[in-house]
């Protein structure tokens, strides 16, 4: 347009006619003398113009009209043929072509005028310039004359003149093109004006066009003769060409289709030519190369020369298919399926190597245009019968690359004889060394290469990635085939491989992206809409292909590419390899294409491992791909393996991961360059994967361990040492690679979390069965296991957290097994990631909060629960620490999980050693102190057993110990909280009873009908009851101390039917379980208590443990029922219980261990503490009796000093809450306890029977013998019962209670303890038993004393009791057969029997006889059962004995207690004298008084005079009690007895001594004082008047006849003796008997002064005074003892010497 308004502005207008005048001018000048005619024209012409000029506005138009006219003086200055002439008219005339002032006629002139010229061979560039100015300016020259114009080029074309020839080339060209764009332009123009012309039929004429518009037709005529010139047919419409040549001819052909394809696609016509003429053409062009085979004929020679193919053609006839098949495809189907097969068999070995390489260059140009191949595969490889195109040109390529390593090609022969690595030019082979010197040449820059088996090829830049620039095509000026660079070939196949695949992913990627983001927006239109996932369902059709294309091209692309990559040393190329292959291998997993997919993993897979190395997964892969040949074209395609041969840096030296060790494997830079691939594609195309991460993840876990990369914290992989073997050895190059692999790892788990479900799923899967196979291969042997697997488990959970439900039933499924492995550092890893997992799963932010997704929480929780069946102690060590950190980080927020935890805390055994049992204690330990008020109360039932477990433990003491601990701080809790925990534990069992009745089955809830707070307790209580029963002794004592400590503080929390439970299935079912252990328990002795632990004696057997664990449980028992007495009376079994409780303080007494009898008499004392409730009114005082003080403290309080103020607010608002009562019952309604009691009656006398029973076998050692504190408890058992029983207390039950008195005296003390309870023989003491005995007795006296008239038949018995004890003192009571000694002379291990000293016990108890008769002796009772004479007859044993009892004291107690008991009962049996109850009782007493005053043992020798002295005062006593109470009294006294105590008198007066002294009987003292007195009380009697019958008062005087006589005799001898005897004294006898007669006589004297003169016979005084001469002789005696004596006898003399009275007087007064 630039051009239009320059040329028809005024100025130029203007500016164009002054330029015609000038050349008309010039023209005429130069014409002037030559050519006359020319002149003249030239002059007519510049008038002419001037005409034009002036008459016309529009100039131009003008001229145009004229131009002719205007034109001739010019054409006829070109005839002139003058060189100067010629050139100035064909510049003038271009000019006027250039203002587009040229008609067609015009033209047509010119274009003569031209040829002429041409012809003659003049001005030749000039002319080719003047045809392209006149056809480039305008459109007005068609058919014929642009005929014409074009031959003129041509013809030109082939002169001589190289310039003329080029220039004449490049203008056809032009023309060509000017041609075809005039028809382009009259296209446009035309366009939407009239419809499409009507089909072409199928018309053979080829002249048939008059249905086009001008410019297309002369195109079509033009473009239909460059084809008949090619085909060397003459020409249709270029008439006048001479010569032609066929490259010239083509390459018109290619630029004309290349440039206009539209004109070929919007015709028909063209279309017809198209199929018509060019293809059968290039088709017949092309069969010289197809016959060729290289080397067949290489002589010109042979017979039938084949024609060679000839470069030129042959690479234009390429570049004619290139561009017919770049644009008319779709034209052209069949023609481009021959085509392809053409150029598939160029690349054929046999064919020369120009040929091979131009069509390398020729389908590099193909692969480049995916959309193209996309179309073959759609018109060929798609359809039935066709030949496979796609999948051939691919495959032809593939073994292109193939044959290059292994034919070596006729060009580059020599390098087959150069060694390995070597190479031609020498200067290439700078770089590498020979085949052993892997990375020698280290610092030279190597050329890129590939090597393969020797074959050496380098590697050229060819082309820019992703167009295809073409060398050899493009050598239009060679005639000769150009030699073809080593390498070349392979450079541009391998561009060609790689262009192929980038176009094809790309493309097919592009779209299914479009795809994917159309279906995501219809979703999200239409969101109801079933989602379609899968794009397969918008354009199925495209699918297809897309599939087809991968199935097509994927086996000669792997084959090519695993070739190409192991051949490769380059590792830009390498990486290209690398990236084609993971780009197909993303491709094919997006299509869902499983097998290719696998394959080109697999590929990836291998070369990141070592040459040959055993990697079972991969090779079952190829397996199945190695096999399958594919045949191309006859010429076999192997999928190659690795070789080992390539010479590579080494840069790693490792430990292959197999189960045998195989020494070590090498891994070289590219394996790593690999390896960073396989990251690369699990990282971005994760998603793809599917079923290949099983392939992936297993090469990376085999180069992980090679690299010696080791799991870290949270499954990262650090570099580690290998832990045996030869260790790893890595360059610095790898070294610092490491990290950034290992980050790499770490990375592609974390962009786990980007994958779908599925994907994640296939990883997982993958995962699993990779550490499976790691845990096969660490079976058995104790091998480092290959932990990757298990790594990555964990840290692909760790970043799907978000998520974690989809995938933590699989993943901790695998890792609960790997846990179970027997190789302890898999083991640990297991453990290691399962609680990682589920420490990071409870902590992590869920959406909703785990809070209020109980069911994601519990999931979580569960495999920590499963954890605890796996056996290996470090596992449940690992299992118990995450239980910790769990409880520390999130112990708040448990919630329904408490029951998992706790269950995993409480899965201990004793199997399992201290250091796990130690860490589930301290988690129990912190749940207790920190979490009971968080937890569900549902859960502290589990909290409760599981603390009992650890009570029951056997490993760890203490742990045990401090477990009970912990039970009594529950109980403390539940105490503190009882309203709160009652309410929750009450709504959630409203929710199970209703679950249950709708499934129609009971609660199952242990303890069911107690309410659940109370059931809670009843937990409680029942492990402590286990855990009192324990085999170990501290254990026992602790929670026996701590559940009656809980009941006591607690219990009143309890409802009362609950309590029911309480007593049944806790406390008693506790005693039956220890009494049975009790009684069976061992009775060896234990050394020591484990270590150098001293054992006290007393606990040195099992028997003794448990003895004290018995006697704890039994106590605690009777405590309870001793304090919540009034609430246990209300349950109705009340008495039941009461009777089962003594039943098992019955058999605990009965037990044959002491220290468990006394025991359960203590716990029998204070159950009998209860005082039965009264009214406050009448209490009377009578209760406060001597009951002895408890032995046990009272337990008021409760546990560890805790008021028990609030337990009972708090007991009262449950019980409100339960609207029961446990108050005491209202005043009045007094509870009958009587049957209590008497039951606890018959229980004591049971125990008391059993236990005082003499054993009734002989003397066996073993007997067992009831100790003294137990006796005294059983005995000081009875005043507190008796209170309870008195009322009813019969005469029977005083029969038995005496039996068990008497028993409990009688029984012996065993030797060794005898130190401590007898008291040395000297101390007259009672021992404790003997207290009790007399104190029960006492109180039994007393209740008789204040009771009824019907108690007070008791008191003989009572006496009959004492009087028992009283004969004691002689003879103390056999125990049986067994034999006592008094003194325990015990020798070693003989069990000695020592008898208690009973004498204090006797003469205590005479004293409360006596004092009790003192009291009593008038009841009617007393008298009818004759109590005296019991009383006399029991004391005349001792009093019999007297010197020979066995103590001094007794005989004496024993008379004074006679005097005092007669000097009461004597009266009352006077006065009782007539009803005859006493007259048994004068011979007992009868004989009392001989026993004792004639006593038969002697004085010991050893008594002292003074002694002596104290005893006769005691006979004198006696003397003196019958001269006062008896004799008085004798009309009362039953004659004998008054008649045998005169003659007891008699005996023991004076004249009873007998007259003849033995030496013997002179020392035994004479007891003067007492004959004396018997003498005196004789008299008395004698001379009293009170003498009933003559026989006594005869008997006496009888007695003082003789008395006198005798003294008489005795004293005349004395005096006889005494004179003959001189100086010698007498003997001593004969002194005794001098003073005995004469203080005989002086007695006699004092009775007879004191007499009634009346009583006394006349004959007595009559011999009395006939003794004083006598005694008047005497006085000459020597003795002063008898002097004194005399002086006595002689004193009362006086009384006589008065004067005699007359017999009158005398009379009357």
């Amino acid at each position: 347009m630039s051009v239009k308004m320059s040329t028809s502005s005024p100025e130029a207008v203007k500016k164009l006619l002054e330029n015609m005048q000038a050349d008309l001018r010039s023209l005429s000048m130069e014409c002037k003398k030559k050519f006359p005619p020319v002149k003249e024209a030239a002059e007519s012409g510049i008038v002419k113009i001037k005409t034009i000029a002036a008459r016309n506005t529009d100039i131009l138009a003008a001229l145009k009209e004229n131009s002719s006219e205007v034109v001739q003086p010019f054409l006829m200055g070109c005839g002139t043929k003058e060189p100067k002439i010629t050139q100035l008219c064909l510049a003038a005339i271009q000019r006027l072509m250039s203002h587009e002032v040229v008609s067609e006629a015009a033209a047509g002139n010119i274009i003569n005028m031209l040829w002429q010229l041409m012809e003659n061979g003049l001005e030749e560039l000039k002319l080719l310039q003047t045809v392209l100015v006149l056809l480039t300016t305008n459109t007005i020259v068609h058919d014929e004359v642009l005929s014409k114009a074009i031959v003129l080029c041509f013809r030109l074309h082939f002169t001589k003149d190289n310039i003329t020839n080029n220039t004449a080339a490049a203008t056809v060209r032009q023309v060509v093109t000017v041609v075809f764009e005039r028809m382009v332009a009259e296209d446009e123009k035309f366009k939407g004006l009239t419809e499409e012309p009507p089909a072409v039929q199928g018309n053979s004429n080829r002249r048939s066009v008059s249905t086009l518009r001008p410019s297309a037709k002369d195109a079509y005529m033009l473009f239909q003769d460059l084809c008949q010139l090619v085909n060397a047919d003459a020409p249709y419409w270029l008439v006048g060409m001479t010569e032609m040549t066929r490259t010239f001819g083509l390459e018109l052909l290619e630029s004309v289709l290349n440039d206009f394809p539209e004109v070929f696609l919007q015709h028909q016509e063209f279309s017809f030519l198209l199929k018509e003429r060019v293809c059968p053409l290039v088709i017949k062009l092309f069969s010289p190369n197809i016959k060729f085979r290289q080397g067949s004929s290489s002589s010109a020679s042979s017979p039938a020369p084949v024609e060679k193919p000839y470069f030129p053609i042959c690479m234009r006839l390429l570049r004619v298919v290139s561009v017919l098949i770049k644009h008319f495809y779709s034209l052209l189907v069949t023609e481009c399926e021959i085509f392809l097969s053409l150029l598939v068999k160029f690349l054929d070995g046999e064919k020369p190597q120009w040929l091979r390489a131009v069509a390398v260059e020729s389908v590099h140009r193909l692969c480049v245009q995916p959309h193209l191949l996309r179309s073959f595969c759609q018109s060929y490889d798609m359809k039935q019968h066709s030949t496979k195109v796609f999948r051939d040109i691919v495959n032809a390529l593939g073994s292109f690359i193939q044959s290059l390593f292994i034919l070596p090609s006729a060009g580059n022969t020599s390098s087959t004889s150069t060694p390995a690595g070597g190479s031609v030019s020498g200067s290439q082979a700078s770089g590498q060394g020979g085949p052993g010197a892997a990375g020698a040449g280290g610092g030279l820059i190597t050329q890129a290469a590939f090597e393969y088996r020797g074959t050496w090829i380098p590697l050229m830049n060819v082309s820019v990635q992703g167009s295809a620039k073409a060398t050899y095509l493009e050598m239009l000026d060679k005639v000769e085939p150009p030699s073809i660079p080593e390498g070349y070939a392979m450079s541009v196949a391998f561009s060609a491989l790689l262009d192929l695949v980038r176009g094809i992913t790309s493309m097919i990627e592009r779209e299914l992206s479009k795809q994917e983001q159309e279906a995501a927006m219809r979703e999200e239109a239409e969101p109801l809409s079933p989602p379609q996932r899968d794009s397969r369902r918008q354009d199925p059709m495209a699918h297809e292909v897309w599939e087809e294309m991968v199935n097509a091209c994927w086996c000669g692309l792997l084959a090519a590419l695993s070739l190409l990559l192991d051949a490769s040393t380059d590792e830009t190329a390498t990486e290209n390899i690398l990236k084609a292959e993971l780009s197909m291998a993303s491709l094919c997993g997006r299509l869902g294409l499983v097998t290719p997919r696998d394959a080109f993993i697999t590929a990836i897979c291998k070369a990141s491992l070592p040459p040959h190395y055993a990697l079972t997964i991969l090779s079952s892969n190829t397996a199945n791909l190695s096999n399958k040949v594919y045949s191309i074209q006859g010429q076999s395609v192997q999928i190659v393996s690795p070789s080992s041969e390539s010479h590579q840096q080494v840069v790693a030296v490792g430990q292959p991961l197999t189960t045998q060790p195989q020494g070590t494997v090498v891994l070289t830079a590219k394996n790593i360059q690999c390896m960073r691939t396989l990251l690369n594609l699990a990282h971005c195309h994760g998603a793809y994967l599917g079923t290949s991460w099983q392939l992936v993840l297993a090469t990376l876990q085999h180069l992980v361990w090679i690299l010696g990369l080791k799991p870290a914290v949270g499954g990262v992989l650090k570099p580690g040492r290998a832990v045996e073997g030869p260790s790893t050895v890595l360059t610095t190059a790898v070294m610092t690679d490491l990290p950034v692999i290992s980050n790499i790892l770490s990375r592609l788990f974390e962009s786990s979390q980007y994958l779908d479900d599925v994907s994640l799923h296939h990883l997982i899967n993958a995962l699993c069965s990779l550490s499976m196979e790691a845990m096969e291969m660490a079976y058995g042997n104790n091998k480092e296991p290959s932990l990757f697997a298990v790594a990555k488990l964990l840290e692909t959970g760790l970043v799907n957290m978000d998520r974690i439900e989809i995938l933590w039933r699989p993943l901790t499924a695998h890792l609960l097994e790997v846990c179970q492995h027997p190789n302890a550092r898999m083991r640990e890893w297991g453990a290691e990631a399962i609680t990682s997992l589920i420490k990071a799963g409870l902590s992590f932010k869920h959406e909703p909060p785990l809070s209020q997704n109980q069911r994601l929480q519990l999931l979580l929780l569960n495999p920590l629960k499963e954890l605890s069946n796996v056996l290996h102690a470090d596992i449940r060590q690992k299992q118990l620490e995450c239980v910790l950190q769990i409880l520390q980080n999130q112990g708040d927020s448990l919630g329904p999980g408490w029951p998992l935890v706790l269950g995993v805390i409480g899965a201990i055994r004793n199997d399992q050693g201290e250091s796990l049992i130690r860490t589930a204690f301290q988690c129990l330990q912190l749940v207790v102190t920190d979490f009971l008020p968080t937890m569900p109360c549902m859960c502290l039932q589990i909290v409760v057993d599981v603390a009992g477990s650890f009570g029951l433990q056997n490993q760890e003491l203490n742990i045990s110990l401090t477990s009970i601990g912990l039970l009594w701080n529950i109980s403390d809790y539940f105490f503190q909280r009882g309203e709160a925990i009652t309410e929750e534990l009450e709504r959630e069992e409203a929710v199970l009873l209703k679950q249950a009745q709708d499934k129609g089955e009971p609660l199952n809830r242990p303890f069911h009908p107690a309410p659940p707070f109370d059931c809670l307790w009843l937990c409680l209580y029942a492990k402590l009851g286990e855990l009192c029963v324990d085999p170990r002794p501290a254990v026992r004592k602790s929670a026996g101390q701590t559940m009656f400590s809980t009941i006591a503080a607690h219990g009143t929390l309890l409802q009362p039917p609950t309590w029911n439970i309480v007593v049944w299935k806790v406390l008693f079912h506790l005693l039956d379980c220890v009494r049975k252990s009790s009684t069976t328990a061992d009775k060896e002795k234990i050394e020591s208590g484990g270590g150098n632990i001293l054992i006290h004696h007393s606990r040195d057997t099992a028997e003794k443990q448990w003895a004290e664990t018995w006697v704890l449980t039994l106590a605690g028992v009777a405590r309870i029922f001793n304090t919540r007495r009034y609430l246990l009376q209300q349950l109705g079994d009340f008495f039941k219980a009461w009777e089962v409780l003594l039943d098992h303080i019955q058999s605990a007494a009965l037990s044959k261990n002491n220290e468990v009898s006394l025991a359960a008499l203590k716990s029998f004392q204070e159950i009998l503490q209860l005082v039965t409730p009264i009214k406050d009114t009448d209490k009377p005082d009578a209760l406060a009796m001597d009951v002895p003080p408890v032995l046990m403290e009272s337990l008021q309080g409760s546990g560890p000093g805790r008021p028990l103020v609030r337990s009972d607010s708090l007991a009262e608002r449950l019980a409100q809450r339960y609207g029961a009562q446990h108050s005491l019952p209202p005043p009045g309604e007094e509870l009958d306890d009587s049957a209590l009691w008497w039951s606890a009656w018959n229980t004591w006398y049971r125990i008391g029977t059993e236990c005082t029973r003499p054993p009734s076998g002989g003397t066996d050692k073993l007997v067992f013998v009831p100790s003294q504190p137990f006796l005294t408890a059983l005995i000081q058992i009875f005043p507190a019962l008796y209170q309870h029983i008195a009322g009813g207390f019969s005469m029977e039950d005083l029969k038995k209670l005496g039996v068990i008195l008497h028993g409990a005296v009688s029984v012996p003390i065993s030797s060794d303890s005898s130190p401590f309870i007898l008291p040395s023989y000297t101390e007259a003491v009672l021992t404790s038993l003997q207290e009790a005995v007399l104190t029960a007795l006492d109180v039994l006296q007393k209740a008789i004393c204040v009771g009824s008239e019907n108690l007070q038949v008791m008191y003989p018995a009572i006496f009959e009791q004492l009087l028992l004890f009283v004969e004691f003192s002689c003879k103390p009571p056999q125990y049986g057969k067994m034999e006592t000694k008094h003194v325990a002379n015990a020798k070693y291990n003989q069990a000695e029997w020592v008898a208690l000293n009973y004498v204090p016990f006797a003469e205590r108890s005479l004293e409360v006889v006596v004092d009790l008769y003192h009291k009593t002796a008038c009841h009617k009772a007393v008298i009818n059962e004759k109590v005296l004479q019991n009383i006399i007859k029991t004391l005349r044993i001792p009093l019999g004995l007297k010197y020979a009892c066995p103590a001094e004291s007794t005989w004496k107690l024993a008379v004074s207690s006679l005097l005092k008991v007669l000097s009461i009962g004597l009266p009352v049996a006077r006065q009782q004298a007539s009803s005859g109850k006493f007259d048994t009782m004068w011979p007992e007493l009868a004989n009392a008084f001989e026993n004792f005053l004639f006593t038969k043992s002697t004085p010991p020798d050893n008594l002292s005079i003074q002694e002596f002295q104290r005893n006769e005062a005691i006979d004198v006593e006696v003397v003196q009690l019958i001269s006062t109470e008896i004799l008085p009294f004798a009309n009362f006294i039953p004659k004998e007895f008054v008649g045998r105590i005169m003659s007891m008198l008699n005996k023991g007066s004076i004249h009873s001594q007998s007259s003849s002294f033995t030496e013997a009987e002179m020392d035994i003292r004479m007891r003067e004082e007492f004959s004396k007195v018997c003498f005196e009380t004789l008299l008395q009697f004698s001379f009293s008047n009170k003498v009933s019958t003559p026989q006594e008062g005869y008997i006496s005087r009888m007695a003082l006849s003789v008395l006198l006589q005798r003294a008489q005799d005795v004293l005349r001898r004395y005096v006889e003796d005494e004179r003959l005897s001189g100086r010698c004294p007498l003997p001593r006898q004969q002194v005794t008997e001098i003073i005995f007669v004469l203080k005989a006589i002086s007695t006699l004297m004092d009775s007879l002064k004191k007499t009634q003169p009346e009583n006394v016979d006349g004959n007595v005084w009559a011999q009395v005074i006939a003794l004083y001469p006598t005694l008047v002789e005497c006085i000459t005696c020597s003795s002063p003892e008898v002097s004194s004596a005399l002086k006595d006898a002689l004193g009362p003399f006086k009384d006589f010497m008065q004067p005699p009275v007359s017999k009158v007087q005398n009379g009357e007064s």
